[in-house]
């Protein structure tokens, strides 16, 4: 397997990053957050996964081990393969990512394109103990999360809005507090 590259980025084209290595040109789908990475002609390094199938060897590139390591959790999920799990990984970081699937959070996947209820369901149910055991959150600031967010939906934001904007925020906090302090922040 193929688990790092570093070179230097030659090209985007809308199905991913070429990254050359030593004169040899790889074509990488990354997430935003690698190709954030491959700006102008420095040398970089990029955590990748080689996803093989009958007809295909394709490369996918993250930023960082934590994000490949998600990837490949969610490759686990029946009915998730590499392009949903990339748009899952690309929507938020890992850390969002994992408190979602410890809080039973479905409707955080289902905001993203291409992922249905049933597909949302299985990956909370199927990584939920797997994730469990990485992330430790109370359960008064998970609840507390969850109604911040609702909250901020409820005046218009959407979800993964809303999540961005409540990361920014103190989490050990009370949801009315987070939410003003989200609003404030966005005006």
């Amino acid at each position: 397997m193929i688990a790092r590259l570093r070179g230097r980025p030659v090209a985007r084209r809308p199905d991913g990053l070429v990254l050359d290595v030593n004169g040899v040109g790889y074509l990488v789908a990354a997430t935003p957050s690698a190709l954030r990475h491959a700006t102008g002609d420095a040398e970089i390094s990029v955590e990748t996964y080689l996803h093989v199938r009958d007809d295909v060897l394709q490369l996918y590139g993250f930023a960082d081990a934590a994000e490949r390591e998600l990837f490949e959790h969610l490759l686990s999920v029946s009915g998730v393969g590499p392009k949903v799990a990339l748009a899952i990984v690309s929507g938020s970081s890992p850390d969002e990512l994992r408190r979602a699937i410890v809080l039973e959070d479905t409707a955080r996947f289902e905001a993203i394109p291409g992922i249905g209820k049933k597909t949302a369901q299985r990956v909370v149910l199927e990584l939920k103990e797997k994730m469990g055991s990485v992330v430790a959150s109370p359960v008064a600031a998970a609840d507390g999360h969850l109604v911040a967010r609702d909250a901020l939906v409820e005046l218009g934001y959407t979800l993964l809005d809303a999540e961005r904007a409540l990361a920014e925020v103190d989490p050990g906090l009370p949801a009315e507090e987070r939410v003003r302090l989200a609003l404030r922040k966005a005006a």
